[in-house]
């Protein structure tokens, strides 16, 4: 088992920055990748940024340039630094992580943490 637990959001103007983090623990030593989704109200969860085991990081294309994920694997943690937020950017961000068992892959999803940007 994973677990998950997310902090850092919160309600900022447009224009503003926060930095989500996602903290890990249990059975970390086989997660192959961690990412950050969001999910507006109304809409589908999507994917905004991760990264996996090796390093490499990819990100949607609405925050290309804004938002950065990365990690403290000392801290077993994952952040997602949001600058210039835009209205737009207004959801539940969800840190989700995939871990190798055995012939599977499972995965795990934080709680959320609920960032509003005012316009």
């Amino acid at each position: 088992q994973v677990q998950l637990v997310e902090s850092g959001g919160g309600l900022v103007q447009a224009g503003g920055s926060l930095r989500l983090s996602c903290a890990a623990s249990g059975s970390i030593s086989s997660i192959n990748s961690m990412a950050w989704y969001r999910q507006a109200p109304g809409k589908q969860r999507e994917l905004v940024a991760s990264i996996i085991s090796g390093g490499s990081t990819d990100y949607a294309n609405s925050v290309k340039g804004r938002f950065t994920i990365s990690r403290d694997i000392p801290k077993n943690t994952v952040y997602l630094q949001m600058n210039s937020l835009k209205p737009e950017d207004t959801a539940v961000y969800y840190c989700m992580c995939r871990r190798s068992y055995y012939n599977s892959v499972l995965v795990y999803w934080g709680q959320g943490t609920q960032v509003t940007v005012s316009s």
